[in-house]
């Protein structure tokens, strides 16, 4: 049986707004790193969210390996899915390795408490991450970058099936967008499922084994890089606000590269 996350027909509305996800299907197989793009409003996060089962969806349905992401119990859901926020709502008075351990709550209940397994499910993902220095600082004295990082060695610790990441570098250099990346693909090739929210369509050419572009709630076009990443389906969506080329990837594959271009 391919293990699978899929959400088939999501739809969801904020109390009194228009659907910000209308009849978005998609999967997420194990062992595949999946980009999603598309313009601000499109509902990428809101679909994440939705597919994490933290939000409860109007309609459709959301299924991990053929069992429904609602019907998870939470310690169930933290042992299969993943998700990396764009940030934090409030910063716990807490430091780094601390933060990470609480993405062991899945594997914690009242009668066990935190055992060596534990402490190096943490340090792993904390070299992982690149944070292992940032340990004994606390969330409050980090750099949004370091934050973002953080996030992400707290979601490994999780050890989940699948990975669900929301713009995991708008905060970050450009060795370090590479370097979330280039681990995120890691993991993919490990075995895990990644879906990525992401504005960056040269990442997502880079690395993604199959891209997804939303619009308006739903799903315009998906595809491997080569063919999502053109002016004939980016422009309707876009608008005609990029300069198109390729380069070698290093594979003996050219991969695309969309550069925004103001218009002369």
């Amino acid at each position: 049986m391919v293990k699978l996350l899929k959400c088939e027909g999501a739809s969801y509305a904020y109390p009194g707004g228009t659907p910000a996800v209308d009849g978005a299907s998609l999967s997420v197989e194990q062992g595949r790193f999946v980009c999603i793009i598309g313009p601000n409003g499109a509902g990428k996060s809101t679909l994440l969210k939705g597919m994490a089962g933290l939000l409860p969806l109007d309609r459709g349905d959301v299924t991990v390996d053929g069992v429904a992401v609602s019907g998870l119990g939470s310690k169930a859901r933290a042992r299969t899915l993943a998700l990396v926020p764009q940030f934090l709502d409030a910063i716990p008075p807490l430091t780094v390795a601390s933060f990470v351990m609480g993405g062991r709550y899945g594997h914690l209940d009242s009668w066990r408490r935190a055992d060596m397994s534990d402490y190096e499910a943490v340090g792993a993902a904390l070299k992982a991450a690149h944070v292992e220095e940032l340990g004994e600082r606390l969330l409050g004295e980090l750099s949004g970058g370091q934050r973002q990082r953080v996030l992400i060695a707290r979601a490994l610790a999780q050890e989940a099936g699948y990975l669900l990441v929301d713009e995991p570098t708008s905060s970050l250099d450009p060795e370090h967008q590479l370097g979330v990346f280039n681990l995120l693909r890691e993991l993919a090739r490990s075995g895990r499922g990644v879906c990525v929210v992401t504005h960056d369509l040269n990442l997502a050419s880079q690395f993604a084994d199959e891209v997804a572009l939303m619009r308006a709630g739903s799903f315009a076009a998906m595809g491997c890089p080569t063919e999502l990443l053109t002016p004939e389906v980016l422009e309707p969506v876009y608008g005609a606000h990029f300069r198109f080329a390729s380069w070698g990837a290093g594979d003996g594959e050219e991969r695309p590269v969309v550069v925004p271009w103001a218009a002369q």
